[in-house]
């Protein structure tokens, strides 16, 4: 079916009880395509929908509705149907739902549902959230290390069906030990009487359970797995973190950390702005915004405290947008790529010397440049303008510059140490690394600009 599905076209389909054409959409169109289209149903329309089309496709279609939308399904649906629904979910996928289901719903459908699938969602819910093993999927397929490739071969035709992937096949011993693991191009290109073990990697990349879920995704990335198995103390095979999963996890911890750079606080969910009310938006955002507005009147008594200073050299005024701008520019620059480095496990806090260092270095480069640029913007602005007899173009640059440089000197590290300390003190970087950094870049900032414009010129 080429033209797109709309909804009337559906409820006609529905009213028509066709489900010889409901079945043909369902086999032409992507299952995350069809979940954007049916998610405009109602609760009973797309009830319906379900229930007309196979078990696997309904499943497939319920698993890319968006999480908040399966829970509103499962809570006032048929528990029977949902039941049913949640033993052909993937396996990660349905815990995340029953987690979130409000306890009384979960306790009505769980009884329903078959046995091993009730003890596996249970099990796989219980794990801690943000680790590997709240993230993991227990959907995967395993080989014993003496079996020959063709036993291996008829027994991943028996487990592929009810699996997520099989590109990776996990090796285990009788007390289900992760050992090895071999891929479906080495079954497929290894003679049929080769034992598994005489093929299998034994060199496994591996999560712990309880790992935090980030640390899984940057494995996952960094060695380019299609899947990472996951391991209990004993070294028991749990469970299997795909790279769909670890992709979700990347996207979360950036939006993370982007709010949190924007000192926003509460729950930080990808795909969350238009779902969240405007009082939960006022409540995440007013707290650091009234703290940082407070530490902002520091800048006007400054601005006050050398009033006398302006009044006799009100160009300083012109200059006092540009000294800020670059400040606080230099400052999130280093804040920002210290706290990725830091993110991306490159930079420790015992790494704080060699940042220092290395941003220092940075700094000083980058006050050259812009103390010349500085004093040209000085040196253009005489030319258009009177300035006070005692103060030449020269000593007035000068003074810019000098204290143009000393900001970007003094900023940088701001923003290199900051994140730093943060971690040093377990708090999280991102939180003091941009608005919080550039209030204080205000501050530090008029107040040497002011310093060295006392100590140069002539009062």
């Amino acid at each position: 079916m080429k033209n797109p599905l709309i909804v009337p076209e559906l409820l006609e389909l529905l009213e028509a009880n066709d489900r010889e054409t409901l079945e043909e959409i369902v086999h032409a169109i992507h299952p995350a395509r069809l979940a954007e289209f049916v998610a405009a149903l109602k609760d009973e329309d797309l009830w319906l929908f379900l229930s007309a089309i196979p078990k696997k496709a309904a499943a497939a279609i319920f698993s890319n509705l968006d999480l908040d939308r399966q829970v509103e399904l499962a809570t006032g649906a048929n528990r029977q149907a949902m039941a049913r629904l949640l033993e052909e979910l993937p396996h990660d996928d349905r815990a995340d739902l029953v987690k979130n289901l409000d306890p009384s719903v979960a306790d009505q459908i769980l009884p329903l549902v078959a046995k091993a699938d009730r003890e596996d969602i249970r099990r796989l819910a219980s794990f801690e959230e943000g680790t590997a093993g709240a993230l993991m999927s227990s959907d995967y397929a395993t080989l014993h290390p003496d079996m020959t490739i063709e036993q291996a071969l008829a027994q991943i035709r028996l487990q592929a069906p009810s699996k997520e992937t099989i590109y990776y096949i996990y090796v285990t011993d009788e007390q289900n030990r992760l050992v090895g693991f071999v891929s479906l191009k080495d079954l497929i290109l290894s003679r049929p009487d080769q034992k598994v073990r005489d093929i299998m990697h034994e060199d496994v990349i591996t999560a712990e359970l309880n790992e935090d879920q980030e640390n899984v995704a940057r494995k996952i990335e960094k060695y380019d797995l299609i899947a990472i198995p996951v391991i209990n103390a004993e070294r028991q095979l749990v469970g299997i973190v795909t790279h769909d999963d670890a992709m979700d996890v990347i996207r979360q911890e950036q939006q993370e950390d982007v709010e949190k750079l924007m000192a926003i606080s509460g729950e930080h969910r990808a795909g969350e702005y238009l779902r969240t009310p405007s009082l939960q938006h006022f409540r995440n955002r007013v707290g650091w915004v009234l703290i940082l507005g407070i530490l902002g009147l520091f800048s006007g008594l400054i601005v006050q405290q050398y009033e006398t200073l302006l009044m006799s050299f009100a160009i300083l005024a012109a200059f006092m947008p540009m000294l800020a701008d670059t400040g606080g520019n230099t400052g999130s620059q280093s804040a920002t790529l210290v706290v990725r480095a830091m993110a991306l496990g490159e930079v420790r806090p015992t790494d704080f010397f060699r940042v220092i260092f290395k941003e220092l270095k940075v700094s000083l480069l980058l006050a050259a440049v812009l103390s010349v640029v500085a004093f040209i913007r000085v040196w253009l602005y005489y030319l258009a303008s009177e300035a006070p007899p005692p103060v030449t173009v020269v000593r007035m640059g000068a003074t810019v510059s000098l204290a143009l440089g000393i900001q970007v000197v003094s900023a940088t590290l701001l923003g290199a140490i900051l994140p730093l300390l943060a971690a040093r003190f377990k708090w999280d970087p991102a939180v003091v690394a941009s608005p919080a950094l550039t209030t204080l870049v205000d501050i530090t900032g008029l107040f040497l600009f002011f310093s060295v414009a006392r100590l140069l010129l002539p009062i």
